[in-house]
């Protein structure tokens, strides 16, 4: 009550108070207001120390002696020190007398596996005392620190469109902040000047942007004063010469030892960096059976992009192509279960698979070790300061090559040399050595056979020998680990918020000199098995699918997790997004299963339209081989198509390019694109119009190429004025791409 005018007011409604407390109520209006003001004293006297008179949260510190408080700040200063000197890669490498370090930035695994092997060999073959170091790990600021007795070699990994791997961000963002000092008679010097480095990057040539990270990084190296040691080495995944392209710059870095650094070279044999130790005393509730785990850097930079690893019940499975040979795998997801796992259209999907049967039988007989395949098993590193063990221990033979290793994996030339000191016969040993240590007899033998390290080693030892003497911590440390494939979710959170559908398309690529073998997808064919089993549980009388997909472990870790009902998955977010505004026109580009988050985008905007919000033209171009076969969705895209019809035009046009048609005429998607090239830029330039392709990033390059070529032959423009148009639409999220290789 603020003034006296408010008085009256205040007492009108304490008698409003009392007419509705009705005739039952003996209270008084005096008594109302006692009451009032006793409850309002008692909020008062209970909020003391909350609100109010709070107590002073360093009164403790006027009944310490100065020193005591001094101590206190002193070890709080002296624990962010140690901190930064813990990522101080240069102070760590003094302190630890190291010459050499490799820094790795990797996305899949495939960078930081090489590192690894890389240091290991360094450190044996040439005694130089070597630091593998996740980028991650380390401050980026403290490169400039490392001293002219020190040398560092990048192996980073560029995906995507030029990006680099989550655990390089770091220094990805401090080469982007920083300017390089220019050499001048009134600077100090380059910020690099004693730097010595070597540069190696893995990338697909056919993505526009390939090894772009690697590109970056060197010059930023050169520009700040550092001094290249040996040519840059890039690796090319679209030729699946990645080890090879390794190798072979491996070979003159090692001769850049030998003859600048003048470093002594000795034979080396295998020298384990972890200790793979059986352990009868662990009981089976202590292993990791095989549920799979994000790598220990998943809490740094990029984590927050995935979900938790959960498993999903498989609610809806089935075929897409109307065809015998090839398969195409629609499956639904469950998310029910896990409120916290949420997903927005355009993201992906994360499967985690596992080995196929036959390549695990096939890997333990090998190696004799039928009898202990549930032996509990501990992995330790010998040097835990530089070498981290990423897979989960304690553990089992079963579950390591059944889900944490990549056993299916093809085996890298250096690998098979490395086998024929543990060879069971002579004739074993003479067959690894030609095949690993010939570089052409390796890569014609590819052309005919999938070398997997189970098919290789009963190959060479003629089905016969037992590899009882090959360490199974040399082929830990061999094989990549297990890693997710993603997938493009094709369902529309806003329709389908708690169910989750991916579009798969089963690899089966046929070897180049040997048709009737193929080298099969692992998650596709796992994806294949699952579906069979879904058709064959809920059609109990089918005793025959007609699929003919490789067998898996269905049943999961433990025979009682998945049951082939289940299977291990996370989300990672993405910004292949629909426009905030749902009248911007889109314009959506696609081949085979690039479809399916056009799938999404297309039934969220059907919706919309449904409940009377306006929407944007759609256009989708979209290429097959045969509209009869494996034209995925047709019905449904006809049926939203009619949906969308105003009766003047449709709101979604759909523009089809079949490859393989009886007729004989093929046609591509980026043809199509060309046709309607002209009412493609009107909605970009015009009505402001986001471009998405989804797909093969060949085909993502090719329509850019071809819608290049248009505004060359329409405008007259050059090459590099039509590149800056596209340019332009991406920088400002107008063209966006979800691609792989």
């Amino acid at each position: 009550m603020g003034s006296g005018q408010d008085v009256p007011t205040f007492f009108k409604g304490m008698e409003h108070i009392s007419k509705i407390l009705g005739p039952a109520s003996k209270a008084s209006i005096p008594d109302i207001i006692a009451m009032v003001i006793i409850g309002i004293v008692a909020s008062i006297y209970l909020s003391r120390g909350i609100f109010w008179d709070k107590p002073d949260p360093y009164s403790y510190t006027l009944f310490e002696r100065p020193q005591q408080q001094e101590g206190a700040g002193n070890a709080k200063a002296m624990s962010d020190a140690q901190k930064r000197d813990e990522r101080n890669i240069a102070k760590k490498m003094t302190e630890a007398g190291k010459t050499l370090v490799i820094f790795w930035g990797s996305q899949s695994g495939t960078a930081e596996r090489l590192a690894t092997q890389l240091a290991k060999e360094c450190q044996l073959r040439f005694g130089v005392g070597t630091i593998c170091a996740d980028l991650s790990d380390y401050d980026p600021e403290s490169i400039s620190d490392l001293s002219s007795n020190h040398i560092a070699i990048f192996i980073l990994s560029t995906y995507g469109e030029g990006d680099p791997s989550d655990n390089a961000t770091g220094l990805w963002d401090w080469m982007q902040s920083t300017t390089a000092t220019p050499t001048s008679s009134s600077d100090t010097g380059p910020r690099l000047a004693n730097l010595r480095y070597g540069a190696f990057g893995l990338g697909n040539s056919n993505y526009k942007n390939y090894n772009r990270v690697i590109d970056v990084t060197v010059d930023f190296l050169d520009n700040s004063g550092a001094k290249s040691f040996i040519t840059v080495g890039k690796a090319d995944d679209a030729e699946r010469s990645t080890e090879e392209d390794f190798l072979s710059w491996k070979d003159s870095l090692f001769s850049a030892f030998r003859t600048d650094f003048q470093y002594i070279e000795k034979a080396v044999e295998f020298q384990p960096t972890i200790a793979v130790i059986e352990d009868e005393s662990l009981e089976p509730i202590d292993l990791h059976h095989g549920e799979p785990t994000h790598p220990a850097d998943n809490n740094k930079k990029g984590a927050a992009a995935c979900s938790r690893i959960q498993t999903l019940g498989i609610k809806n499975a089935r075929e897409l192509f109307i065809s015998t040979d090839r398969h195409c795998v629609h499956m639904e997801l469950d998310l029910s279960e896990f409120p916290e796992m949420n997903y927005k259209t355009g993201d992906h999907l994360a499967l985690w698979p596992s080995s196929p049967n036959n390549e695990v039988e096939l890997l333990i007989r090998s190696l004799g070790l039928q009898n202990k395949l549930d032996t509990p098993l501990l992995l330790r590193s010998l040097d835990p300061s530089n070498i981290k063990i990423e897979l989960p221990s304690p553990t089992t033979i079963r579950a390591l090559f059944t889900r944490y290793l990549e056993i299916g994996a093809p085996v890298s030339r250096s690998t098979i040399e490395g086998l024929a000191q543990f060879a069971p016969n002579p004739e074993a040993k003479a067959f690894i050595l030609k095949l690993g240590q010939d570089k052409l007899e390796y890569s014609t033998y590819l052309t005919h056979t999938h070398v997997t390290l189970g098919r290789l080693l009963i190959l060479a030892g003629n089905a016969t020998s037992s590899w009882s003497k090959l360490p199974l911590e040399f082929v830990i440390e061999s094989l990549p680990r297990m890693q997710p494939r993603y997938y493009s979710i094709s369902s529309s959170s806003v329709l389908n918020p708690r169910r989750v559908a991916i579009t798969a398309l089963v690899a089966a690529d046929p070897l180049p000199k040997n048709p009737h073998a193929a080298i099969n997808g692992v998650a596709s064919n796992y994806l294949l098995a699952l579906m069979k089993a879904q058709v064959l549980s809920h059609s109990p009388a089918v005793t025959n699918t007609g699929i003919i997909a490789p067998e898996y472990d269905l049943a999961g870790p433990s025979d009682s997790l998945l049951q082939g009902q289940k299977l291990y998955a996370h989300i990672r977010r993405s910004k292949f997004r629909l426009p905030t505004q749902s009248t911007c026109p889109i314009i959506m580009i696609a081949a085979g299963t690039g479809i399916a988050p056009f799938r999404a985008f297309i039934a969220e905007r059907a919706k919309l339209h449904n409940v009377g919000k306006p929407v944007g033209q759609m256009l989708l171009f979209f290429g097959c081989r045969r509209s009869e076969e494996d034209f995925i969705y047709q019905n449904e895209l006809l049926q939203t198509q009619k949906g969308l019809d105003n009766g003047k035009e449709s709101l979604f046009k759909i523009m089809t390019a079949f490859s393989r048609e009886q007729n004989g005429q093929k046609v591509y998607v980026q043809q199509r694109v060309k046709e309607y090239g002209a009412e493609v830029v009107r909605l970009m330039e015009e009505e402001g119009a986001n471009l998405y392709i989804c797909g093969r990033a060949t085909m993502a390059r090719e329509v850019s190429g071809t819608l290049g070529e248009f505004l060359i032959q329409t405008r007259g423009w050059n090459d590099s004025q039509a590149q800056n148009w596209t340019q332009d639409f991406r920088k400002r999220g107008k063209w966006r791409e979800d691609v792989w290789g």
